[in-house]
């Protein structure tokens, strides 16, 4: 969740066509800072797949599957359209026409709750995906992952260096499935400690510096190695689910305050992340002239704003979430 938040604060628009030491380095640490901040929705989606693909639930009704979902989801995603659709119009000026409303309820009224549409796209496949879960052998699941890597490490550099017209029906494994199922895969997956360190510095430096390449190959390809599906996002948000994997639960059971903390931040990620949007662009608008006042550099400024807002959400949140009614309602 902390990561999500870390993306959104620094989705600030930056450039590498100047050649001035401050504004490479501003470039340097921006790209960086969105690589790494880019793990946070994948590590939602393989946990998400780890929960609801165990083999144990495979005989789940198919109604008591989808009327917990909706309790999940449904109620919060209806509240948080109608909201955002409110704050675009009040604070950013957005349109609001019936063309708008009608847009924002098939895509999500704003962008982060882009999300919850992939989430119910996951629903609606699992009852299916389940079985499939529940019966594929490990060299089988291995099979699959491998032709989704392939699929996204080819099909998006084809089209970006080659420029041969091809089929793409030729990659049907592809998209946010490949992350569902790595989760489950790499839950029992065991390999030397060090190894999930050297993959997830690579992820991170194969994204950086790919993303320095195509910008100097053109300038509008900037941010194209920023994409959850590129190769390097993939090793490197599986590798970081790996290490996560090894740390004992021990290790925060005996900090009794901060385990309580993590525990409630566990408990309350969609709320967190439904709301969070809101008090990144209130505090932007406010304390962001005293940043520039300070003349924060951004490899200071983008987690100095993340702390801030994760804290202010979190604050907020603690006291509404323990009323049952509004706990529904905002997820």
């Amino acid at each position: 969740m902390f990561l999500v938040i870390f993306v959104h604060a620094n989705s600030v628009s930056y450039s590498i066509s100047s050649s001035t030491l401050p504004a490479l380095a501003n470039w340097w640490t921006i790209d960086a800072y969105r690589a790494v901040g880019n793990f946070g929705v994948p590590m939602f989606i393989m946990l998400t797949g780890i929960f609801l693909l165990d083999p144990l639930k495979c005989d789940e009704p198919m109604r008591v599957f989808f009327k917990k979902r909706w309790a999940r989801i449904g109620i919060p995603l209806i509240f948080w359209t109608v909201a955002y659709f409110a704050w675009g119009y009040y604070f950013n000026g957005y349109p609001f026409t019936a063309s708008s409303i009608f847009e924002g309820l098939l895509s999500g009224s704003y962008y982060h709750l882009g999300f919850l549409y992939l989430l119910i796209g996951l629903y609606l496949a699992t009852p299916i995906l389940r079985i499939l879960a529940k019966y594929i052998d490990r060299t089988r699941l291995a099979y699959f992952l491998i032709l989704w890597v392939v699929a996204s490490f080819v099909v998006p550099y084809i089209q970006l260096f080659i420029g041969y017209n091809y089929n793409p029906l030729l990659f049907v494994f592809s998209g946010w499935i490949g992350y569902y199922f790595l989760g489950v895969y790499l839950l029992k997956t065991k390999v030397k400690s060090w190894v999930p360190y050297i993959i997830l510095i690579l992820g991170i430096l194969g994204a950086v510096a790919g993303d320095w390449v195509v910008s100097m190959y053109n300038p509008a390809l900037n941010g194209f190695f920023h994409e959850y599906l590129i190769f390097p996002t993939i090793i490197a948000s599986g590798a970081l689910f790996l290490l996560l994997l090894t740390v004992p639960a021990n290790r925060f059971e005996g900090h009794i305050k901060f385990n309580g903390a993590l525990h409630w931040v566990s408990q309350n990620t969609l709320p967190i992340y439904l709301f969070h949007v809101m008090i990144l662009e209130l505090i932007g608008t406010y304390l962001g002239w005293r940043l520039e006042i300070f003349a924060l550099p951004s490899i200071l400024e983008v987690p100095v704003m993340t702390i801030i807002v994760f804290a202010a959400t979190c604050l907020i949140l603690y006291p509404l979430v323990k009323l049952p009614y509004v706990k529904k309602i905002i997820g």
